[in-house]
């Protein structure tokens, strides 16, 4: 990890929405240069243009995070950027799920190689070819979900995703203890995000009632009695790569008021 924050460079997939926006933008208050990336051109130009009028230092490029070539490209273009990697946050992810017995191989594959195969790969380019920990211990960040730890109802294939992130995250931090590189999940619980407002029409689709019902539902289940915010989740990220952060690794740490307690 760079001693000077002025020096230190973040990768966020999935960051022009959400989380993953929330984290590029409290990470670059704080002084770090962030390079983002979406599917999406058009997302990618507005969200770095609106930052950058915010005083913050980012950019950012079009990547498909299910492709290993594009991964490649996408670490390439960071470090081209701005330098070599101190930071890495994987976040790209979708939702995803339905009656199992119903679920194609179609969409069970997607979401295992957006939420999980993509950690991996984006991971793998970041140690090999985008420097991460190679001058300094680096911090990874995957963002996981309290739903990988306990299971959701309906959302087989985004458990199991989720669940297999928490555990390469284990995995990985344990490789890389000795050089001083931190690996950590974040598990968010309910998130108001454009995501979330997917999940709840789905629910609301195979329920056969209203999306304020389904919420409804959601915030019962909630201890604190709401969804967490964006902020809220990318605060622990943040966290998570600062010094005083250094000796917390191999852990998936919930965001979730309540909802998951192990």
């Amino acid at each position: 990890m760079s001693t000077s924050a002025t020096e230190e460079i973040a990768l966020v997939t999935g960051g022009t929405s959400g989380i993953g926006l929330a984290v590029t933008r409290k990470l670059a208050a704080r002084g770090v240069r962030v390079f983002l990336c979406s599917r999406n051109r058009a997302a990618v130009e507005e969200t770095v243009g609106g930052l950058r009028a915010e005083g913050l230092d980012v950019d950012g490029t079009a990547a498909d995070v299910r492709e290993t070539g594009a991964v490649e490209d996408l670490v390439r273009a960071a470090v081209e950027r701005f330098g070599p990697l101190t930071v890495l946050v994987n976040n790209a992810g979708r939702n995803g799920g339905g009656v199992t017995a119903q679920i194609t191989d179609e969409l069970w594959q997607d979401v295992i190689e957006t939420n999980l195969n993509s950690v991996f790969r984006v991971t793998r380019a970041a140690l090999a070819h985008g420097g991460l920990g190679a001058d300094a211990p680096g911090r990874i960040i995957n963002i996981a979900s309290t739903g990988g730890k306990q299971g959701v109802p309906l959302g087989a294939p985004y458990s199991a995703a989720k669940a297999g992130v928490i555990g390469f995250t284990k995995a990985l931090a344990k490789e890389l203890a000795s050089t001083g590189t931190t690996v950590n999940a974040v598990c968010p619980g309910y998130v108001e995000t454009p995501m979330a407002v997917r999940v709840r029409q789905a629910y609301a689709a195979t329920w056969d009632t209203s999306e304020e019902d389904v919420l409804a539902r959601f915030h019962t289940k909630i201890p604190l009695g709401r969804y967490s915010t964006p902020e809220e989740v990318a605060g622990l990220v943040t966290y998570l790569t600062t010094e005083d952060a250094a000796s917390i690794t191999a852990q998936a740490l919930n965001v979730c008021g309540g909802l998951g307690i192990y």
